[in-house]
């Protein structure tokens, strides 16, 4: 087959138009939602990027940086430079009239200004390149405004929480959060002020991995799986949850935070005594009910998982991220320790059913995904019904919690880095290979033929053990 043959790998043009049309129609309900519950709006948010206060200075650069991997150096320069200047002009103006200091309409502007650029100005493989990654980059500040307003409509949407019955099944880890809670007081404001950083920055480490993995977009092909689509996988599935089992976290319900909804005062100080009985607890109609899954732990080990193929310094930078990430959710009273189990569940089961997309839905991946939903599904259960059982019976509640999880860990690493993933059976080598070769592009043939095996992605094959 010669090389102008062979087929490139494109989104569907209906596929793309559809995809905007979902956004716009989100960002519109989301606007109508906010409007009939006295909330903001995501259109609002967005216009205020543009031309007023962002409401997030990291979101918009976050997104724009992620857009520049698929544009040439030259380019990048250029684009970021405009968005400091213009950012220093509203800081300037901002200034003068004695609004609060912040960033962020300087690359939300740079960023449409390249996407019409892109769309108009460019063509072939260039333009393919640069409007998928500003898609990105677009989709990932939207995504932002939509999720701020799905917190919104939790709290509106569920008066009542869970949190006595996540309290209370929660004894069977020890109660986590009180424990993490007094080592983060103990530890002294530095160590809270940067696992706090690294709690509410996470979308900043998200774009240096997603760059690094997309960082030869522009001359090689694309990866087959890489971050970005596990973050908006799980931004898509985890919310669900929030308004199925509602949750606002230890530091508001047993914490000072609670503003007279909350069951008692004492966190992190005093793990409160079982109860005979427990009922849901009526909490306020702001506090977003955002706690089951945590979602913070499921991103952090995703970006965990994608790192590990990366080089030393993001590797480290990972294992950092993700262990600061753990601590946070629990030392500042954001989540109970089942919440975290369930994220982590979450995580594994949203990389398994997108990792390596040319192996299909062979029997391991079924498996993986079935025993992921258990996992998630049994946990939540467990807590809705058996709560006071568990806390009567913590040692062997804890090792079948832990168990499970744990299994769940072992199955992924055996299916996706283990030995037993180094050798597939002949019939999925030989698919595995055919739809390799229908999907390489010019520029891998033309360096295979050269002997030049390297991935301009950044990736081992799939099929490789983890380092």
């Amino acid at each position: 087959m010669g090389i102008e043959e062979l087929p490139e790998r494109r989104f569907r043009p209906v596929t793309v138009w559809c995809g905007v049309a979902a956004i716009v129609l989100a960002l519109a309900c989301g606007e109508l939602m906010a409007a009939h519950i006295g909330a903001l709006g995501p259109l609002t948010s967005l216009f205020r990027d543009y031309a007023g206060t962002p409401k997030s200075a990291t979101t918009p650069w976050a997104g724009f940086l992620l857009a520049l991997v698929g544009i040439t150096v030259r380019a990048r320069v250029g684009a970021v430079a405009a968005a400091i200047a213009i950012d220093l002009l509203f800081v300037v103006i901002r200034t003068a009239e004695g609004r609060p200091f912040t960033v962020g309409n300087g690359p939300t502007i740079v960023l449409t200004a390249l996407a019409v650029l892109a769309f108009v100005r460019w063509d072939g493989q260039r333009r393919r390149t640069a409007l998928r990654t500003i898609a990105f980059g677009a989709l990932l500040i939207c995504a932002t405004k939509i999720s701020e307003i799905w917190l919104d409509i939790t709290a509106w949407a569920c008066p009542m929480v869970l949190d006595p019955y996540v309290q209370v099944a929660d004894r069977v880890l020890g109660s986590p959060s009180w424990l993490a809670g007094q080592a983060l007081d103990a530890a002294g404001p530095v160590a809270s002020g940067v696992v706090r950083w690294v709690y509410f920055e996470l979308p900043l480490a998200a774009v240096l991995v997603a760059a690094w993995q997309l960082r030869g977009v522009t001359t090689g092909g694309w990866p087959r799986h890489y971050l970005v689509r596990t973050f908006l996988t799980l931004g898509l599935v985890g919310p669900i949850w929030y308004v199925v089992f509602p949750v606002v976290g230890p530091v508001l319900a047993y914490g000072p935070q609670g503003l007279g909804f909350e069951i008692t005062d004492v966190w992190p100080n005093v793990v409160p005594e079982v109860p005979s009985s427990i009922e849901a607890l009526r909490f306020d109609a702001i506090t977003p009910r955002n706690c089951m899954p945590s979602l913070h732990t499921a991103w952090a080990l995703s970006l965990f998982i994608h790192s590990r193929r990366g080089p030393l310094w993001l590797r480290w930078g990972g294992a950092f991220w993700l262990v600061c990430t753990l601590v946070a959710t629990l030392g500042l009273g954001a989540h109970y320790g089942v919440d975290l189990v369930v994220g982590a569940a979450l995580c594994l089961t949203v990389e398994s059913a997108l990792r390596d997309p040319d192996r299909g839905w062979d029997r391991s991946r079924v498996r993986l995904v079935a025993m992921g939903v258990a996992v998630c599904a049994g946990v939540l259960l467990c807590i809705r019904f058996f709560a006071l059982q568990m806390a009567a019976h913590p040692l062997p509640s804890g090792i079948v919690l832990l168990g499970a999880l744990g299994a769940l860990v072992i199955t992924f690493y055996a299916t996706w880095f283990g030995s037993a993933s180094v050798e597939p059976t002949a019939a999925s080598a030989d698919s595995a290979v055919q739809r390799e070769e229908d999907d390489i592009q010019p520029e891998q043939l033309t360096r295979s033929a050269t002997g030049d095996h390297s991935d301009d992605s950044g990736h081992t094959s799939s099929l490789r053990a983890m380092p």
